[in-house]
């Protein structure tokens, strides 16, 4: 576990958690979201916020580590109450939501708002941290789009691969492009330059990316078809890791929150291979 400490002028200063829930929806378009979990305020800790942990999902780790930072709030990018989760709040959901409610710390979650951002979604804090401009939309007829298309310094996967490394600390698992049935010719080897780009769960997305033209394709997890895929449609992929490559979104916006309110801001990173 690891904290990032944003250092605020003043401690005395406090907010609502309603105020600053409206603040961020503002600045995430949340309403402009269908998405698979409330965006916003999902508990109310019922005091107002001085001190704020912000983290990538709110486990119960991350839970104990705010209530030891005396924390008012949580912001996170994996809140709770998920389509088809179930409703009861017992077991694990029970342990957590209990703790935050026994002391009185808020939690305010943001999913596909916070990736789809264009300063300080997951997207594009994955296209700065590895060198990248955004140029586009994976999905070009969206309103919002979650998925970009980015474009980089011609460089082969592996320059890629150690860039990759570098800014998030793990090796990413990589397919080759190994063979592109419609062109009957070998794609290793190959210069990457136009890159589609989606964090998390997004390996899915692959199809699109090749359909647009991208050599590429980076998003965090990685599925048994998401191999075939890469090698018969001629584009590299890279699994980066769900938690690694969404930890940018929430540790952004907790800055904004920091300099908007002059509170105290703390991102606390939960070790997580996946």
């Amino acid at each position: 576990m690891t904290a990032n400490h944003t250092t605020a002028e003043s401690n005395t200063q406090s907010i609502s958690a309603q105020a600053l829930t409206q603040f961020c929806d503002d600045y995430l378009s949340t309403s402009a979201f269908k998405d698979y979990a409330p965006n916003g305020l999902q508990i109310d800790g019922g005091r107002p916020i001085q001190r704020i942990v912000t983290g990538v999902t709110a486990c119960e780790a991350l839970i104990d580590a705010a209530i030891a930072d005396n924390a008012d709030a949580i912001m996170v990018h994996h809140g709770y109450f998920w389509k088809g989760e179930p409703a009861p709040l017992t077991g694990m959901k029970g342990r957590r939501v209990r703790k935050l409610m026994q002391h009185g710390i808020s939690m305010i979650g943001y999913h596909l708002p916070l990736d789809a951002h264009p300063i300080s979604g997951n997207n594009a804090k994955l296209a700065d941290m590895l060198g990248m401009t955004i140029t586009g939309a994976l999905y070009p007829t969206e309103s919002h789009p979650v998925g970009n298309i980015a474009t980089c310094t011609p460089q082969t996967a592996d320059d890629l691969i150690a860039t990759m490394t570098q800014a998030l600390g793990r090796a990413p698992l990589h397919i080759s492009a190994e063979y592109h049935a419609d062109s009957s010719a070998q794609t290793n080897g190959r210069l990457i330059e136009r890159v589609g780009i989606c964090t998390g769960g997004a390996q899915d997305m692959i199809e699109q990316a090749a359909s647009m033209g991208c050599d590429a394709f980076i998003s965090g997890e990685i599925s048994e078809r998401t191999t075939h895929s890469a090698r018969e449609l001629g584009i590299d992929y890279f699994a980066c890791g769900h938690h690694a490559t969404e930890r940018g979104g929430i540790q952004a916006l907790g800055e904004i929150v920091a300099q908007k309110f002059g509170l105290p801001v703390t991102f606390i990173d939960i070790e997580n291979p996946a």
